[in-house]
């Protein structure tokens, strides 16, 4: 109540997106750019019934906020810490000197100190069939503010592809790995680009090639893959269906939301399609493949098949002609239709 009367007082607007509410970003009458890098300071052991009424004037007594932002439960307390952002680097500095082992309650010291504005993710595990072009369109779609992607070979999973992200912010980076991370299977990893990781792949793309190295000669290169089998999985199927009607490569986001004794696996999947203007998105049960089974996979299985038959294509292959499925799929198709669990 005293947040409410205090907002109300005073006009301060506070909006609550994504687990954290937010004040500025800019505030009321800010004219130009964003502040720079170095203006926003971490604040940490907050009391968790201390909401924006006691700390943004408390925060505010140093220097101008640009923005605050207070990461909250889905309960209504606070998670215990914060960013104040200031209008300047000297703002961010005095904030640290007056509020660092601040008592903001009797014997409750809180730690202040310069927030690390890390702005850049890695995504690990995607398939090595994912074009860059396709991944940043998709990136586009889905988070705001991205700055660039960068593709590489995985170093730690085999026939797979890892993905640099620069965003223009941190709170843009912080956002995008959270919607990211949402929905996410566990073979793909989403996580801030550790320093050593950069490094190694900034090694990796200095280094120089053997064709390079021996004046333009290769030594015995890669020789050229075999043809592709026909496909014979729903997930084969519907690769080959997007990419002859030029749609890119599908993309897969499975979690699993429930886990029946019987070893019934219910997943909410998502199936994202380049070249399709909405996201296929819905629930299927799957059975555990073997105790050791994650599920992902036979997952993806299900929901391919069930994608392949809202285009009209038959379990076998053979169904509507391709430009009949070029249509359905530049359609806005919305929700895929809930799979019943066999047996229920």
């Amino acid at each position: 109540m005293a947040l409410l009367a205090w907002a109300k007082e005073t006009c301060t607007d506070l909006v609550q997106i994504n687990g954290q509410r937010r004040y500025g970003g800019p505030p009321p009458g800010w004219v130009g750019d964003p502040p720079p890098a170095g203006t926003e300071v971490f604040i940490g052991k907050l009391p968790q019934d201390m909401y924006e009424n006691v700390l943004i004037p408390l925060f505010q007594s140093v220097g101008r906020l640009y923005e605050f932002r207070l990461m909250m439960t889905f309960s209504g307390l606070n998670r215990g810490f914060a960013y104040a952002k200031y209008s300047s680097r000297r703002g961010a500095k005095e904030a640290i000197a007056a509020f660092n082992n601040f008592e903001v309650r009797e014997g409750c010291a809180i730690v202040v100190c310069k927030s690390t504005e890390k702005c850049e993710l890695s995504v690990d595990g995607l398939a090595a069939s994912v074009s860059q072009r396709e991944l940043e369109a998709l990136l586009r779609r889905v988070t705001a503010g991205l700055h660039s992607v960068t593709l590489c070979a995985s170093p730690c999973q085999k026939r797979a592809q890892l993905a640099v992200l620069k965003y223009s912010s941190h709170q843009a980076a912080a956002m995008a790995k959270k919607t990211l991370m949402e929905g996410n299977s566990v073979e793909m990893r989403v996580a801030w680009l550790n320093p050593d990781l950069k490094q190694k792949l900034q090694l990796c793309k200095e280094k120089p090639s053997s064709s390079r190295a021996q004046g333009g000669k290769s030594l015995g290169g890669p020789k050229q893959a075999p043809l592709s089998p026909a496909p014979c999985s729903a997930l084969d199927r519907l690769n080959t269906l997007c990419q002859k009607q030029y749609l890119g490569t599908p993309l897969f986001l499975t979690k699993c939301v429930q886990a029946n004794p019987n070893g019934w696996l219910r997943f909410w999947c998502r199936v994202v399609i380049p070249g399709c203007p909405v996201p296929f998105s819905g629930f299927t049960w799957v059975r555990q493949d073997g105790p050791g089974g994650s599920g992902h996979e036979e997952a993806k299985v299900a929901v391919a098949l069930q994608v392949l038959r809202m285009l009209g294509e038959s379990p076998h292959g053979a169904g509507a002609s391709g430009g009949d499925a070029a249509g359905r799929l530049g359609s806005p198709l919305g929700r895929l239709s809930s799979a019943g669990m066999p047996g229920s």
